[in-house]
């Protein structure tokens, strides 16, 4: 184990990030991540790392710095958090969701698991090496963006489009979602995220006749695109898992003796098949409407939107398929589209990954999964950058982990922290 302390000032840095309010509402009305990001560079410079900041509006600010061996012939190695987070409605917590506060043994606020914590992680970690002499022996870049939860157009791709130069060299990439403990048959299993599912979200319009609400009306396009959302609502899209996926289920397998269906075997993942289970399928929600102007009065129109993720390979054929589902008095037409990831679960990468958290928890059993949601890979990967997600924390067994994600009274366990930051350090002496 290296001499220094590579998690001495995780916690710290998890809470002073958490303090500076970096709420993205989706439209840059928000605080943005210019204070956080002139923290990240002070915390840098004081161990003598340089760092750029870089704006796409004023406010909206990603930090990147190069580091590690400037001289090596080896690819760079791109590690990268982002410093924005959802809102959070202080009504509904237990704790102010911006004053960082320890309780309980966890750190609580918005962002603590997505992602001050590993910005916090990353930065502690360092911050020991720097000070220590212990430099990684390939390039290293660090990338902390902005607007990753608004789909990263004003940050990560805002970076590849205008600033490309910065990530030169890179091949590989380290960030969210991945490396979480769950419990599945008595044992830790790691989850690395190696991949993660398109973005389609989806406009549908409904047409009809307007008229006045009292009368008869067969031709009503509130009914028409309610009738088609219902449809899509009972479709059930079939298990259709790719390597990742099954890779995954066969390691439930090995440590539950499961033998019924993919479903069956994911199920052991509790609360948090939410998230894991997704990775099955394409999936469909309903999350907004737009109709009407006055009580009594049918429209000529009605609009839904709907945010659709679609699995690897599945790009071509999923807007059809759902334009199928709904009818047709109901149009389709692509909203937002962002393409679905998907890479091998080997290599130099991931076997540093598994020997860090081995080195950890010599228990610990470890897999891939899909990732439901999307993340800045998808902006690395114009680069052709492989990207891995990779968080390690080890949680407790009956923490609804993945429910924090956005959720209420978001917190992250100290110890978990600490454990992050060491295996963190153990993999980019691996690297």
């Amino acid at each position: 184990m290296a001499s220094y302390q590579p998690e001495a000032e995780t916690v710290d840095i998890c809470r002073d990030l958490i303090r500076l309010d970096t709420s993205n509402y989706g439209d840059s009305s928000g605080p943005g991540e210019r204070a956080a990001a002139e923290h990240v560079a002070a915390l840098l410079d004081e161990v003598g790392i340089a760092s750029r900041i870089y704006e796409s509006e004023p406010g909206r600010a990603t930090l990147v710095a190069q580091w590690g061996d400037r001289t090596s012939s080896r690819p760079g190695l791109l590690i990268h958090a982002h410093l924005d987070v959802v809102p959070a409605q202080a009504a509904d917590w237990s704790v102010d969701p911006f004053s960082g506060e320890v309780r309980d043994g966890f750190v609580w606020g918005r962002g603590a698991v997505d992602m001050k914590d590993f910005d916090a992680m990353l930065l502690s970690v360092v911050r020991a090496r720097q000070r220590a002499g212990a430099i990684p022996a390939r390039p290293i870049t660090l990338v902390f963006t902005a607007d990753e939860e608004a789909g990263g157009r004003l940050g990560a791709h805002w970076l590849v489009e205008h600033h490309p130069e910065e990530l030169e060299g890179c091949t590989e990439a380290i960030g969210e979602v991945g490396g979480f403990s769950v419990e599945i048959g008595g044992q830790r299993l790691y989850l690395v995220e190696s991949g993660e599912k398109g973005i389609a979200w989806m406009r549908l319009t409904a047409h009809g006749t307007a008229g006045h609400g009292s009368m008869r009306n067969d031709d009503n396009p509130v009914l028409h695109l309610a009738r088609g959302l219902t449809r899509l609502a009972d479709h059930e899209w079939p298990e259709e898992p790719g390597p990742s996926m099954q890779t995954l289920i066969a390691k439930v397998r090995e440590l539950t003796g499961e033998t019924g269906s993919a479903q069956d075997v994911l199920d052991h993942f509790g609360p948090a098949v939410r998230m894991i289970g997704a990775g099955l399928r394409n999936t469909t929600n309903a999350t907004m409407l737009q109709a009407g102007y006055k009580h009594n009065v049918v429209p000529g129109e009605a609009v839904g939107y709907v945010d659709g993720r679609f699995l690897p390979g599945h790009a071509d054929t999923f807007a059809a398929a759902l334009g199928e589902i709904v009818g047709d008095a109901v149009s389709v037409e692509p909203h937002a589209f962002q393409p679905a990831l998907e890479y091998p679960f080997e290599g130099d990468l991931v076997d540093a990954m598994t020997v860090a958290l081995h080195a950890e928890d010599p228990e610990a059993h470890i897999a891939p999964f899909l990732m439901s949601g999307g993340t800045d890979a998808k902006a690395w990967d114009k680069l052709g950058i492989t990207s891995f997600g990779f968080t390690p924390l080890r949680l407790p067994g009956d923490l609804d982990f993945t429910a924090l994600f956005h959720g209420v009274d978001e917190r992250v366990p100290v110890d978990a922290l600490e454990f992050g930051s060491r295996v963190f350090d153990r993999f980019l002496d691996l690297v």
